[in-house]
């Protein structure tokens, strides 16, 4: 029998709750992903390349167009210029963005900080990198960081802190504030960041992302992941990108060779040419999710769920203790999926040690108004 380097891993509950709402016929609220299709002319743009024959291997580092496109909306949106040629690396999703960063920094011994609740990705990259990942939960109810906590949890082992905004499952943001004092408590220490921006243009009432490409202090430590296909609508392409440093970036680039080598050609030329074509499409992501979002929490304000509206991501968390006490996250998801079909993620998955009392579940709202109505009507019908 093979020793398991990942003994305490299984199948994901994302996995696992899409498959129960398929065996249901429940709608499939739960993991995040849309149940509508990117823009046409996206799609059009991929059969074009293929067409053209551009399916060959691209460049390791990422498709030369598409990379300029990426800094270019850098400078745009954060006002950072970046080099297209020695800090931007194009790569198979986020995800192994992530896993690639995590791979470069971490030796034996490497003590990780994450922020609980997180995403699912991060501690099994550091396992396999043979760190150890610290966990440090975010204060209630707001989900923002406990910085008593942070700075108790550093060490001198401390080798990275993993950032996550707008924050999968909450939705919370990290202020200009926040970021300011995490530069001052780390600023005399050797820790590097890997910040997961990939819900960056999907925030709310007016706010704006605060990238760690616009921190002048912490971007000269930090990897900065992002993803098209959130960006875009096509989570199926797997395609993403990581900003940093120029030698950072050279030493990521090392890791991700033997990973990939490269990500998929001809959905990098499309999505170089619809940037250079639709530079309007981040813009109006705010509007057209928060338009989601106010849907389905107006529809849902005659429910027994108790809920305060995200301020980024596509997902909704909602408290379910008026319904259901008795139930713990995991049983309510199963028997809101079993029972009332609609599915939905616990919360408490994202922690090492959930709160005792947590009583949350989290819906993702990036569907047709005609989904959301659909599991409105169920979940008010509870």
């Amino acid at each position: 029998m093979i020793n398991s380097k990942l003994p305490n891993v299984g199948t994901t509950i994302f996995t696992r709750m899409s498959q129960l709402a398929m065996e249901t016929g429940a709608l499939n609220l739960s993991q995040g992903f849309p149940d509508f299709d990117g823009p046409q002319a996206l799609c059009d743009a991929v059969g074009r390349h293929i067409a053209a024959g551009h399916n060959q291997y691209s460049p390791m580092t990422g498709l030369p167009a598409l990379r300029e496109q990426v800094a270019a909306k850098i400078q745009r949106c954060y006002g950072r210029a970046v080099s297209a040629d020695s800090e931007i690396t194009i790569t198979p999703g986020a995800t192994q963005a992530i896993f690639c960063a995590i791979q470069t920094l971490i030796r034996p011994g490497d003590e990780v900080i994450v922020f609980d609740p997180c995403y699912d990705s991060y501690e099994p990259a550091v396992e396999l990198a043979g760190g150890r990942c610290v966990h440090v939960p975010l204060g209630q109810p707001d989900f923002s960081i406990d910085w008593q906590r942070l700075s108790d949890a550093l060490s001198p082992k401390t080798r990275l802190i993993i950032l996550n905004s707008p924050h999968n499952p909450s939705g919370a943001l990290i202020s200009r504030t926040e970021l300011d004092h995490l530069a001052t408590l780390i600023r005399d220490r050797d820790i590097y960041l890997v910040s997961d921006e990939v819900y960056e243009h999907l925030v709310f009432d007016g706010a704006q992302h605060v990238s760690v490409v616009s921190h002048e202090e912490l971007y000269q430590r930090a990897f900065v992941v992002s993803s098209f296909g959130k960006t875009y609508h096509v989570t199926g392409w797997k395609t993403g990108y990581v900003v940093a440093p120029a030698a950072l970036s050279a030493e990521l680039r090392k890791v991700h060779q033997y990973v990939s080598f490269c990500g998929v050609t001809p959905l990098q030329w499309a999505l170089a040419d619809f940037m250079v074509e639709h530079p309007e499409h981040v813009e109006q992501l705010p509007a057209f999710y928060q338009a989601k979002r106010d849907l389905f929490c107006d529809l849902l304000a005659d429910s027994r769920f108790s809920f305060t509206r995200a301020a980024g991501t596509f997902f909704q968390l909602a408290d379910y203790s008026a319904i259901r006490d008795d139930l713990d996250d995991v049983a309510m998801s199963e028997w809101l999926t079993r029972e009332h079909g609609v599915a939905t993620i616990p919360v408490s998955v994202f922690y090492q040690q959930a709160p005792k009392d947590l009583r949350l579940v989290r819906f993702c709202f990036a569907k047709r108004e005609e989904t959301l109505r659909q599991a409105a009507e169920k979940l008010c019908a509870i």
